[in-house]
């Protein structure tokens, strides 16, 4: 039986989340800790991955949009405690938006290619030094003591239950990812990045597209970003780092660049390899870094990529012996 992609797409992603919530039970707080960090990134190169892959943008700025999202909740939950929680996770969405719709409107005016990345990587050290140098947000030290809020009468610094909401709403944004990518925004992302002076020719706004490309994805991740601080209880400087940009980088080619869920799988695997060499002092980042270049160098495709390709390979061995069996069948009397 043939299933439409959307439906392919919603039995995995209701797989992925069941999975996800029903880890608690099996899993110590410490586990269940890092999975909720791991729905965020995935959420990160899933997002980097809109740009990349379907818009045909490489953008070194990702953490900037998720910076903005975790210090506009961390602020809003300090400064405002009264706010409702969603409102102040639709305000880091929207803050992610105005910033990547403010650094598109420079950085896509004369530049593409690595002109672009090198410009979005200006970009996001900028605000990571006016966030470090500014009192408002807290210099070096950040902001501290960020609580889990309510939502109704659901107290979700109860057990468990922040946890859960990370799920949901990171389920509920790989969804909205999946939409746009598959949708006709989608299809004139693609169109631009494999030929966009035909685009133009066929009456598609380049520029116009790709600022909407860059302020989808700045969204997203801002969104993401701002699940965080309530979660660490923390936001510091160093989420809005270059090496934080780098990360979607590394779970986007790990996983496949070229598969929805590649950012997802190089994501599970990348902390998967961190967690178990976390104990390695001095050799985990070299065990990590060297993971990741010899996948990189020996499977371009990625992991989902190198997983496509063996069952092709499988499925050419299996037609030999198909073909030949319904020959003979076909040769009896």
């Amino acid at each position: 039986m043939t299933r439409s992609p959307a439906l392919r797409f919603l039995l995995v992603l209701g797989l992925l989340t069941g999975a996800a919530l029903l880890l608690p039970l099996v899993a110590n707080r410490g586990i269940v800790f890092l999975a909720g960090v791991v729905a965020i990134n995935v959420v990160l190169g899933l997002a980097f991955n809109l740009l990349f892959s379907t818009a045909g943008l490489l953008s070194f700025g990702q953490a900037t949009f998720s910076a903005a999202g975790a210090y506009a909740v961390a602020l809003l939950l300090l400064r405002v405690p009264e706010i409702p929680f969603l409102v102040a996770l639709g305000a880091a969405a929207a803050t992610g938006a105005a910033i990547a719709t403010a650094i598109g409107l420079v950085a896509l005016r004369r530049t593409e290619g690595v002109y672009f990345a090198v410009l979005t990587l200006a970009f996001a050290e900028l605000v990571h030094v006016v966030i470090a140098k500014t009192s408002f947000f807290g210099r070096n030290d950040g902001l501290t003591g960020i609580p889990r809020p309510r939502i109704g009468p659901i107290d979700l610094a109860d057990g468990q239950a922040y946890y859960v909401f990370v799920i949901l709403v990171t389920a509920l944004l790989i969804a909205c990812l999946w939409w746009v990518t598959h949708s006709r925004l989608g299809r004139s992302f693609r169109a631009i990045r494999l030929d966009p002076m035909r685009a133009a020719f066929l009456g598609i706004d380049v520029r116009r597209r790709r600022l909407e490309a860059f302020a989808v994805s700045g969204a997203c991740a801002a969104a993401a970003g701002g699940l965080m601080g309530p979660l660490t209880s923390i936001v510091s400087p160093d989420l809005a780092h270059w090496g934080e940009s780098t990360k979607p980088i590394l779970f986007t080619l790990l996983g496949g660049a070229g598969h929805f869920w590649g950012p997802l799988v190089g994501a599970v695997v990348f902390s998967g390899v961190e967690y178990a060499t976390r104990s390695l002092a001095g050799a985990s980042d070299l065990i990590t870094g060297g993971l990741l270049l010899a996948v990189v160098l020996a499977i371009p495709g990625g992991l989902l990529g190198l997983a496509a390709l063996v069952v092709r390979r499988l499925r050419r061995r299996e037609r030999p012996a198909t073909v030949t069996d319904a020959a003979a069948e076909g040769a009896r009397p």
